[in-house]
């Protein structure tokens, strides 16, 4: 399988074969899809609700009205649960963990799942650039291979010179391969992958069975 290189190449380059394995693997498992989504939204989910007890909410020290002779329910304090400004019950503390695990191999076949499905759809796009760290040359690029909605840049390693030219641009998304997940892929409306990310990608998510 071999895809074109984009107008970036500064040079005539030969179109880089895709590895089968990667992106032309067999997409039979959609809920493993769905998995791995969700569970890099939970990974990355933060716990900033926080509610306050009966006993961390302020006033509600002295007995509202006399035990006795008002018709009234008893009560000893406006802290309690279920008077409106009281303490929560069973609220969220702020320390919740929302993570779920999911397997690395589970985790790779859905990667491969996901670049199988943007390979097909034409997303997928192989670039063999090298920047100066200047923000207008990645613009230009984007906007020459009109790349105007959601990309995804895929590189080997996430050098200082590759963060400061597209890291300011606005839809566009810098990941390194080993931290590629499904949720980047189909989230993303073009993928550029440079040259260099292609052995990577292949070797992280090919394992070969014992």
């Amino acid at each position: 399988m071999a895809t074109d290189t984009t107008k970036a190449a500064p040079k005539a380059a030969a179109a880089p074969k895709l590895p089968e394995e990667v992106f032309a693997v067999e997409v039979n498992n959609h809920e493993l899809l769905k998995l791995a989504y969700d569970a890099y939204l939970a990974n990355n989910r933060t716990s900033a609700a926080r509610t306050k007890t009966r006993g961390e909410v302020s006033g509600g020290g002295k007995k509202p009205w006399k035990q006795k002779g008002t018709g009234r329910a008893r009560f000893g304090s406006t802290r309690n649960p279920i008077w409106r400004g009281g303490g929560i019950v069973f609220g969220p503390r702020g320390n919740e963990n929302y993570g779920k695990k999911i397997s690395t191999q589970a985790k790779r076949q859905a990667i491969k799942q996901a670049l199988t499905l943007a390979e097909k759809a034409g997303k997928v796009h192989v670039i063999d650039v090298k920047t100066t760290g200047k923000t207008a040359e990645v613009a230009k690029f984007l906007a020459d291979n009109k790349f105007d909605r959601k990309t995804l840049i895929v590189v080997d390693e996430k050098t200082p010179t590759i963060i400061r030219a597209a890291n300011n641009l606005e839809n566009v998304l810098l990941v390194s391969t080993k931290y590629l997940s499904v949720y980047h892929v189909l989230n993303a409306d073009h993928i550029v992958l440079s040259t260099a990310s292609l052995p990577t990608l292949k070797s992280w998510l090919v394992k070969e069975e014992a």
